[in-house]
């Protein structure tokens, strides 16, 4: 696709993206004073926020596997309806256990939103292009995080609004959005047939997470955090998980493959993304009480006070994506965003209500810089390990963990929070000679958001106090989570992106390019390829030119020593060759600026072409081979389960074309090497059995087995006999019809009138033999067959 067809297709996705943005963050601002008009608590204000981070947890990973299996533009509207539906009942709610219901419901068509927009980025967009698309998508969560508080302050400090109209704000954007996603997203829906939904693992990972959750927002207020609660809780927890892991297992489709976790980028990235969620989430979420119970400020001004963060995500996730566009790096934006993440979170957890502005603003710079750069890049490194077939489920894996630390970071730090702030309170009334039930924060000692305009100024500065020490509290405890996230984050190893998008991947999976593309990109090529490069003619003479230079790579980013690097021309003539370093690194001089051909090989790999444009100077190629597999097949008989020695062992492409054949040894069985990723299939043949033939599925990781088994062939024989003594007939021809009235096969009688037919079908056949009159008999043929079944003829 093209730049402009991209932006055509993204221009209804992003807007979509906005209203979602939109009418999550209009209402951070407004929160506050909704609890408040609520008669809610602190552990009302973090369930508000923990409920739409929960269900949007629960079902990422089923929209990522929907993803994969149906449309994923009906599914980003039905998932914008459903959001922007249950943001209009919120703002019809008259107590927060309603308001929490429909922000559990948010959460759903949120995690839809989240999951797939980086699914249809990844399905259009090539991981190396993905950095700059992946900078608009963070503009536009820049701009509408920056534009909710403000139009939110606006609307609730508006009397003749009233919050109430946050939630109704984004409900003509939808509109709009639906109506443009329709116009402008188009996308091949591909279907597999006969796959379910794993439900059971849903509800089972639901139930874990909120058992968690519950006992998290409860501990410390209405039993303590070590109590026999506690342990039935987490203990209970603990065990829906196992249980969840073993569902997982067993599932023929789960919410998360377990499978994906061998990868060692998708594991740390996933487990990375974890405590990204529980830093980014936990300590974003409550600058606006900072703002407004703090330092007192109104709404309006707590939203264009949080402005410092948005602008570093923003800078961050744009420059981040068009300079790792153009160098295919990514790994060093990861550490550096997670180095600004921690900083800034430990930067902030030194704040109190009435520490300079500035000073805030530049660690919320420092905040938002880091979040920026690790938010987006975490998947973008996901999705260029994995199979397009699972790109939807590993892309949601990854923003699934993400939100996961999201839910249990709000939930956990809210919590503390809540503890917190009524310790300083009951201090600061103490110091005041006052009880805090009774002298005008008891709201805030025991949990309630205080309103401050209500509050003497004495009361009002211990409360601030409490609010801005308890807040920067919660940054002190978040800030060695945020270094967890970089010390996971040191040991991925970083691997070159891709070229080709999801969708040129899928296209190509089952037809193997004999020849360079020509449009730049790259993409295997088969065996063929490699042996003409390597029998092309010997080095043509170069003056002096530009260098092409680099390193040939495994697919886990590994140097591959000695691998053969050819130059050729685009009229096929060989200008370079080299052999790679024992790092993988080689060069190659070409005669003059043009377009070549780049055909990179090694034992054991696949090969590639690749087409490089050469302007001047020294240019890039960093060739990335797929590793090939192995196949072993064991040959057993289905009738006693013995290996099946000198069986015929025949593996043919997708196309039908034979790839390799063999014979099993004496414990039946054979192994095919160097095999490519792809699918299989096996056809299996034994003397005495019948024929088998079955498909299988070859991945990059290891030899895959399969077991074969073959039903014996049943036999039939006898012997024809004529006249009244039954003497055995000689040179009678037998005739055996199946039950369609084809011919099987043909028999001649010997001395003894004997005859006999093998590797047999079971079903009804007819026996014809001749020589005096013929006659015909039907029977029956099962299991292992009929002997001594003798056909008498007449004399003529």
């Amino acid at each position: 696709m093209t730049h402009r067809q991209i932006l055509e297709a993204l221009s209804g996705l992003l807007l979509g993206m906005f209203v979602a943005i939109l009418s999550s963050t209009i209402v951070s601002t407004a929160l506050p004073q909704i609890i408040a008009d609520l008669d809610g608590d602190q552990s009302s204000y973090t369930w508000v926020v923990t409920a739409t981070l929960l269900t949007m947890t629960a079902t990422t990973p089923l929209w990522g596997k929907l993803a994969d299996l149906t449309s994923k533009k009906v599914l980003v509207q039905a998932a914008l309806v459903v959001f922007v539906l249950a943001s209009a009942g919120a703002g019809f709610s008259q107590n927060t256990g309603t308001l929490i219901a429909f922000r559990a419901v948010q959460g759903i068509g949120m995690g839809g939103l989240t999951a797939l927009a980086q699914i249809i980025l990844a399905a259009m967009i090539s991981p190396r292009e993905r950095g700059r698309y992946n900078g608009y998508l963070g503009a536009t969560f820049a701009v509408a995080t920056v534009g909710g508080p403000l139009l939110g302050g606006v609307i609730t400090d508006t009397s003749w609004l009233g919050w109430r109209w946050c939630f109704y704000a984004g409900v003509p954007f939808a509109v709009v959005a639906l109506l443009v996603l329709q116009k402008t997203l188009h996308l091949p829906v591909v279907r597999r047939a006969g796959v379910r939904i794993d439900w059971l693992g849903s509800l089972v990972f639901a139930a874990s997470v909120s058992l968690l959750l519950v006992w998290v927002t409860q501990a410390g207020g209405s039993y303590e955090w070590l109590s026999w609660q506690t342990y039935a809780m987490v203990g209970g927890s603990l065990a829906l998980a196992l249980v969840f892991l073993f569902v997982e297992s067993r599932a023929k489709e789960p919410i998360v493959p377990l499978r994906l976790f061998r990868n060692r980028t998708i594991s740390l990235a996933s487990l990375a993304s974890l405590f990204v969620g529980v830093a980014m989430f936990g300590a974003t979420v409550f600058l606006a009480q900072y703002f407004q119970l703090a330092r007192g400020e109104s709404p309006t001004m707590a939203g264009l006070m949080t402005t410092p963060m948005i602008f570093g995500l923003f800078i961050s996730s744009t420059v981040s994506g068009q300079i790792i566009t153009r160098t295919g790096r990514w790994k060093a934006w990861l550490c550096a965003g997670g180095v600004l993440l921690t900083a800034g979170l430990a930067l902030l957890g030194g704040v109190r209500y009435d520490t300079t502005y500035w000073q805030v603003a530049v660690f919320m710079g420092l905040l938002g810089l880091g979040v920026g750069m690790m938010m987006q890049n975490l998947v973008l490194c996901t999705q260029n390990q994995v199979d397009v077939r699972d790109l939807g489920v590993a892309s949601s894996v990854v923003t699934f963990f993400r939100s996961l630390g999201g839910a249990v970071g709000v939930s956990l730090l809210g919590a503390v929070l809540a503890e917190r702030i009524g310790d300083y309170v009951r201090e600061g009334m103490q110091k005041l000679g006052a009880p805090a039930a009774g002298s005008g924060g008891g709201s805030a000692a025991g949990g309630g958001i205080p309103d401050l305009s209500e509050l003497p100024a004495p009361v009002r500065q211990v409360v601030e106090s409490a609010y801005g020490h308890g807040i920067a509290d919660i940054y002190l405890y978040a800030a060695p989570i945020a270094l967890v996230a970089l010390i996971l984050v040191l040991f991925i190893k970083e691997v070159p992106l891709r070229t080709k998008s999801g969708l040129e991947e899928g296209a190509t999976d089952e037809v193997p390019v004999k020849q360079a593309p020509a449009d730049g990109r790259t993409a295997p090529v088969g065996a063929d390829v490699a042996t003409a490069a390597a029998a092309l003619p010997e080095h043509v003479p170069a003056t002096a030119g530009p260098r092409l230079s680099g390193t040939v790579r495994t697919a886990d980013g590994t140097g591959l020593p000695e691998s053969r690097v050819t130059l050729i021309s685009l009229d096929g003539r060989q200008l370079g060759r080299c052999v790679a370093h024992t790092d993988g690194s080689y060069a190659l001089d070409a005669p003059a600026v043009g377009t070549y051909v780049v055909i990179a090989a090694a034992d054991g790999h696949q090969p590639q072409a690749s087409t490089v444009a050469l302007d001047g100077g020294s240019a890039p190629h960093d060739p990335v081979l797929a590793g090939t597999t192995g196949l072993t097949t064991h040959v057993r008989s289905a009738a006693d389960g013995q290996p099946l020695p000198a069986a015929m062992v025949v593996v043919t492409d997708v196309r039908g074309e034979v790839l390799a054949t063999g014979r099993t040894g004496e414990h039946g069985d054979f192994t095919f090497d160097e095999l490519p990723a792809s699918t299989f299939t096996v056809a299996v043949n034994a003397p005495g059995h019948r024929p088998a033939a079955q498909p299988v599925d070859v991945d990059a990781l290891g030899t895959r087995t399969v077991e074969v088994e073959l039903r014996p062939g049943a036999q039939l024989g006898g012997s024809v006999r004529a006249g009244a003594d039954r003497r055995p007939m000689a040179d009678a021809r037998v005739t055996l019809v199946d039950g369609t009235g084809h011919v099987i096969a043909t028999s001649t009688t010997g001395e003894d009138g004997a005859y006999a037919f093998t590797d047999l079908d079971e079903g009804e056949y007819t026996v014809i033999a001749s020589g005096y009159p013929p006659v015909a008999n039907a029977l029956t043929v099962d299991g292992r067959g009929v002997d001594g079944y003798d056909v008498e003829l007449g004399h003529p």
